[in-house]
């Protein structure tokens, strides 16, 4: 069974809070699943409504009045007691009947049942629902899984990974026979990826070949639904997903809208942008002008790399043969937009905004991320060459950028050198997003304004 950060995020949300849990994301990132085994374990009584599945469901529960009303036909639909404080209620592809979501307000209002929602394009659905239950619905943005969660899935220990945190923590190497250990597994992720269907695949067989079955079966769902749910702009979303290899596998990895269509201009296709990131299946990278806090002052819309959610799904669309090389370290291989997708997608994970910089005077920075109001510069490097860093080095020597720290994730160990940290490219797993967890006291004196 794979275990995962979502199972504890979950338990965690309903040990705290009654409102109403939905999970948002891409398609086959295991939001149902985990939904699923949660109820089924902690709860007596667990009654699922799927739309799809069951779409009389639909009909049935229009037709409801009230809360109380809604209470009853699900419990008549489903055959299952509602037992009082021990039974959640768990509607399945909201997208099909987002008005459920109109009714979450009144049915957490009776706190007598627990809920949870999941849904594909609900970034893409919810945008069109005015009645969202502000205060009565959490949400979490569930992303396939980590490296950390793939490594632990395959038997990877707390030990192992414990001690990769304290070098992490302390700039100190690795073990040299653990380091060598760890590259062979994240080669393995780069093919197998973080999609628990892909995953389990490759436990239950350690076949390759079913793994990537397991992915053209995804990459088709979301090709279907690009054709589903945008009939007026399906044939442009559907180039531009399927453009995302060759434009990452090109020198400087901006996509380049001409690419698409000799005509097509960027005011016309932004939402097309939008729409594939609202999906959870493309994760938009943005220049700025300046790699300067906060970022987001500094972002350029129109200039953006666009990498896939998924970096199995990613290695699957190249050409056949290529998981051969990853595994085999190919030295003629050029890894660098793989390592870059993977890059991009823990990251995001790790809950950062994404953004790059680059200039004709400085050259590029590869990934900025905000540290506790600080900079933090991250080059990915897949080649002996990772030591040569000539935008970094320019970045870094300029008083304008406040930039204090870089990090360098090449295939090496860990080794400092003045401000720079080369770090083996799997411990990109330990950039995490500072949290503030004590709450800001701020108490002003206005003694004298009566």
């Amino acid at each position: 069974m794979i275990i995962r950060e979502l199972d504890s995020q979950i338990k965690e949300h309903y040990k705290q809070s009654n409102n109403a849990l939905l999970l948002t994301g891409a398609r086959q990132v295991g939001k149902s699943y985990a939904i699923r085994k949660y109820g089924t374990t902690n709860y007596t009584s667990f009654v699922e409504i799927n739309f799809i599945e069951q779409p009389q469901a639909v009909q049935i529960f229009k037709n409801a009045t009230s809360a109380s009303d809604l209470l009853l036909r699900i419990s008549a639909f489903t055959q299952k007691p509602l037992i009082k404080g021990e039974t959640l209620i768990f509607f399945d592809e909201v997208q099909v009947y987002p008005d459920i979501l109109t009714w979450i307000k009144f049915l957490v209002d009776s706190a007598e049942y627990k809920y949870a929602l999941t849904g594909s394009l609900l970034g893409i659905q919810l945008k069109d629902i005015r009645s969202i239950p502000v205060g009565y619905m959490s949400e979490i943005k569930v992303h396939p899984l980590t490296f950390e969660e793939f490594i632990r899935a395959i038997g990877v220990g707390n030990t192992t990974i414990n001690s990769l945190k304290n070098s992490w923590d302390n700039h100190v190497p690795i073990d040299d026979i653990v380091h060598m250990k760890m590259m062979q597994l994240f080669n393995l992720y780069l093919i197998v990826g973080g999609m628990p269907a892909a995953i389990q695949a490759y436990i239950d067989s350690n076949n390759i070949q079913q793994v990537m079955s397991v992915q053209h079966d995804i990459l088709q769902l979301y090709k279907k639904d690009i054709a589903q749910y945008n009939e007026r702009r399906k044939l442009y979303i559907q180039d531009i997903f399927d453009i995302i290899p060759s434009e990452l596998n090109a020198q400087n990895k901006r996509f380049i809208l001409k690419d698409v269509n000799q005509n097509i201009k960027f005011s016309r296709s932004e939402n097309d942008f939008i729409w594939l990131s609202d999906a959870g299946v493309a994760l938009p990278v943005y220049n700025v002008e300046a790699p300067c806090t906060p970022l987001i002052l500094n972002k350029q819309r129109n200039l953006f790399k666009l990498f896939q959610n998924d970096v199995g799904l990613l290695a699957c669309q190249y050409a056949d043969g290529i998981q051969l090389d990853i595994l085999n370290g190919e030295s003629t291989m050029n890894f660098g937009a793989i390592y870059e997708n993977y890059v991009a997608q823990e990251l995001n994970a790790n809950h950062h905004a994404l953004y790059y910089y680059n200039s004709k005077k400085y050259g590029e920075l590869d990934f900025l991320v905000e540290q506790a109001n600080n900079i933090l510069a991250i080059e990915v490097k897949s080649g002996k060459t990772y030591q040569r860093h000539n935008a970094l080095d320019k970045c870094l020597s300029c008083n304008e950028f406040h930039i204090d720290q870089a990090i360098v994730l090449c295939h090496d160990n860990l080794t400092v050198k003045g401000n720079i940290t080369y770090m083996p490219i799997y411990m990109t797993m330990f950039i995490k997003k500072h949290q503030t967890t004590s709450p800001t006291i701020y108490k002003l004196d206005i003694s004298g304004l009566d």
